[in-house]
């Protein structure tokens, strides 16, 4: 079989983070990384704490901008949109799940997966059908009507990880999404979101420290002194 081009969905050149630290000095987290991440890939990255992997996926996903460098997204430029264009971009391309899932505590289950949908103010019952659907495919049909309080752990980061597919990103970066997760409701949640990645195309960069994630990647890569390099399995 004849090895197919993968088309580059992701392209950060040159990234570079400075936090002030007070008395005019400044940390340097990210120190000039490049990376490029294709359509539908599986990468996963580790590293220490404080190594600015939640700094560097902030980043990636347009959730705070860098001190130099750029990120490109299927062909444009991010950093160069205003504030009001680049909310529009992440709500319509792209799906965040965190370590602690924020869900809506006087929503429901399925209140807080169509949030991304309003926000973008699709229609309503449109909206409802996609996010029954998308509940069912994460084993969660006979949860809609539950609030977070009425669900376990696990079935909380299912509603988020339903809620970060809402729209049909191209892209999910997922924070530590088994940070807080037993070690079986982990390798479940795992498992969805690599289940979630193959059967819709969808792009995943997940930072994590869990050697169970790291075994399911395409990828793995390690951010250390504010590189990225690659880790060979």
């Amino acid at each position: 079989m004849g090895v197919m081009k993968k088309k580059v969905l992701l392209g950060a050149t040159s990234v570079v983070k400075e936090f002030p630290t007070g008395r005019s000095q400044t940390l340097v987290v990210l120190k000039g990384l490049d990376v490029k991440v294709n359509e539908g890939e599986f990468l996963v990255i580790v590293g220490p704490s404080g190594s600015g992997k939640s700094t560097l996926l902030h980043i990636l996903g347009g959730l705070e901008r860098p001190t130099i460098g750029e990120v490109m997204i299927g062909g444009e430029n991010i950093f160069s949109f205003t504030d009001e264009k680049l909310a529009n971009f992440r709500n319509i391309h792209m799906g965040f799940i965190f370590q602690f899932h924020h869900l809506l505590p006087e929503f429901t289950a399925l209140e807080n997966v169509l949030m991304p949908a309003l926000i973008r103010r699709e229609s309503s019952s449109k909206a409802r059908v996609r996010g029954r659907d998308l509940l069912a495919e994460v084993g969660l049909a006979d949860r809609l009507t539950h609030h977070p309080s009425e669900l376990s752990g696990g079935e909380q980061q299912r509603v988020a990880v339903a809620r970060a597919l809402m729209n049909d990103p191209r892209l999910v970066l997922a924070d530590e999404p088994s940070g807080n997760l037993d070690e079986e409701n982990g390798i479940r949640l795992h498992q969805l979101l690599l289940d979630m990645s193959r059967r819709k195309g969808t792009t995943f960069i997940i930072a994590t420290h869990n050697p169970d994630l790291t075994t399911r990647a395409d990828r793995v890569l390690r951010l250390s002194e504010g590189k990225l390099s690659s880790v060979n399995e």
